[in-house]
């Protein structure tokens, strides 16, 4: 896994110009032991419930980046150190929370990257609410099923289709 989020953006500007390619603006904290991370998005669009998180993460993952729209909330945690241990042992690259997670020193010893808006104590629902495989919303940037996401210490960047460096 050769790329650098700052290389993919200076190599393809027009893809930034044209909407092909976003950058995620930098509110996202980094856990697991994975600090660079790609692969083609799986969606789930959910709101303080993580019954469907789980099932998705129970799956192979086969590399792919889990994406989870949890609506920004900072009033439950939609990840912790069970769901990070799933997503490891099932072959995940990553995950993104548009939320919270907790247990962060079980997530850290984990060997997979995930990246969060925050901790916090308080689990979530688990009533199964939600979808999965839709165009979601993470900090007011559109990702859709497949796209292509790319993060390492300089940030995340989505992108419509594979990039090559």
């Amino acid at each position: 896994m050769s790329f650098a989020t700052c290389d993919l953006c200076d190599d393809h500007p027009q893809l930034i110009e044209d909407g092909t390619l976003s950058v995620l603006p930098p509110v996202f904290r980094h856990f697991g032991q994975r600090l660079k991370f790609c692969g083609p998005a799986v969606t789930l669009k959910v709101f303080e419930d993580n019954a469907l998180v789980r099932a998705t993460l129970e799956a192979p993952g086969h590399g792919n980046v889990l994406v989870v729209d949890g609506g920004g909330s900072l009033r439950r945690a939609l990840v912790g150190g069970n769901l990070a241990k799933l997503a490891q042992d099932h072959g995940w690259a990553g995950v993104i929370v548009d939320g919270c997670v907790r247990d962060t020193d079980e997530m850290n010893a984990c060997d997979v990257g995930i990246r969060a808006l925050g901790t916090l104590p308080r689990k979530s629902e688990k009533n199964g609410a939600g979808e999965r495989n839709v165009k979601v919303t993470i900090a007011g940037v559109a990702v859709h099923p497949g796209d292509w996401i790319y993060a390492d210490a300089d940030g995340i960047v989505v992108s419509r289709t594979r990039l090559n460096r």
